[in-house]
């Protein structure tokens, strides 16, 4: 772990200060270098500076404004949560165990026990990949942390890796699973920066990788997520992830639905997919055969071909085409069959 400076901040207007101060002070826009970061639980961050993959020359302890962004609050028929809401506590909320059990369920299947105590949201969803040639520095071919190298991945051992969103720059693969819910569930993003609050669709957070897979998101330098609005209440919905084992491990597939139904007729159908793509994917396509449409299997079936059909596989990964089409039509018909 390379030397850095440790600083804290008590309030929003604080954080913002010691931002900007530390990029102006680092040379302002490198976002390659990534020269100043925010603490939050540190469970991603810790463990990329350990491994000398992230290098931030100041480090801001943003956990005193734990106070003002971390409530929960589902007043007016909306979810809104703040991003220093622990994983645990958000999982744990019999509201959101209720009226959202795909945000719960995405969030118990996570990590382990001890690390969401300590996760954040806004941490959570921010979180790097886990591609091994991103995380081990002897790579060096890894466009990602050294842009123009290459990737190693291409021509490497890629049975993680995306089979959707990817470029011929990078095909690592976005390892979250509440973005998964966040995304399904037409999730709002909100954002705290040196010219205020602003607010944006959570799909328009992640960017694919294109030809500059190092700039993963739409925030500019100093900006902070703050919390996360999801419009109306979905009490049918779930989140399926099929792994190499059954806990702490991250996704070979995963899928959040939601469903809208009356009489076994789906009126509205929400469906993100997990583990298999290069940033929280929405699959609106496959959704919109589920519109109007009687659920039964057979459907399904269409609706999990639709979701996969633009899917390029590499040498190692394509069983998750096949995997990923099997996880979208048991999460459909789970979420069908649920008693609400």
């Amino acid at each position: 772990m390379q030397p850095f400076v440790f600083q804290s901040a008590n309030d929003p207007s604080a954080a913002m200060q010691a931002l900007m101060q530390a990029l102006a002070a680092s040379g302002g826009n490198n976002v390659t270098e990534a020269p100043v970061q925010a603490l939050a639980g540190g469970t991603t961050l810790i463990d990329l500076m350990k491994l000398d993959v992230m290098r931030p020359s100041t480090v801001i302890d943003i956990n005193p404004l734990s106070a003002a962004w971390s409530q929960i609050n589902l007043e007016g028929g909306n979810l809104r949560v703040g991003a220093m809401a622990r994983m645990a506590d958000v999982a744990a909320h019999p509201e959101i165990q209720n009226n959202y059990p795909v945000v719960a369920d995405s969030l118990k299947l996570a990590a382990s026990a001890q690390l969401r105590n300590m996760a954040t949201l806004g941490g959570n969803v921010l979180q790097r990949t886990r591609c091994t040639y991103f995380r081990d520095i002897s790579y060096g071919n890894c466009n990602k942390r050294n842009p123009g190298s290459g990737c190693a991945a291409m021509e490497g051992i890629n049975r993680m890796h995306a089979v959707l969103g990817t470029s011929d720059q990078c095909i690592a693969t976005y390892a979250g699973d509440f973005a998964q819910s966040l995304i399904a569930l037409d999730g709002s993003v909100e954002i705290t920066g040196k010219s205020g609050t602003r607010s944006i669709g959570f799909a328009q957070l992640h960017r694919q990788p294109g030809n500059s897979p190092h700039i993963e998101t739409t925030l500019a330098p100093g900006e902070l997520i703050s919390g996360f609005t999801i419009p109306g209440r979905w009490p049918r919905s779930a989140y399926l992830k099929v792994r190499d084992r059954q806990s702490y491990e991250f996704a070979l597939a995963s899928a959040a639905v939601a469903l809208d139904m009356q009489d076994g007729v789906v009126r509205d159908a929400r469906l993100a997919l997990g583990g298999v793509a290069t940033v929280p994917w929405r699959a609106r396509e496959a959704e919109a055969l589920l519109k109007g449409q009687k659920f039964d299997d057979a459907l399904a079936e269409r609706v999990a071909d639709a979701a996969f059909a633009g899917a390029t596989p590499r040498r190692h990964n394509a069983f998750k085409i096949a995997l990923g089409k099997r996880v979208v039509a048991r999460a459909l018909h789970q979420a069908a069959t649920m008693e609400v």
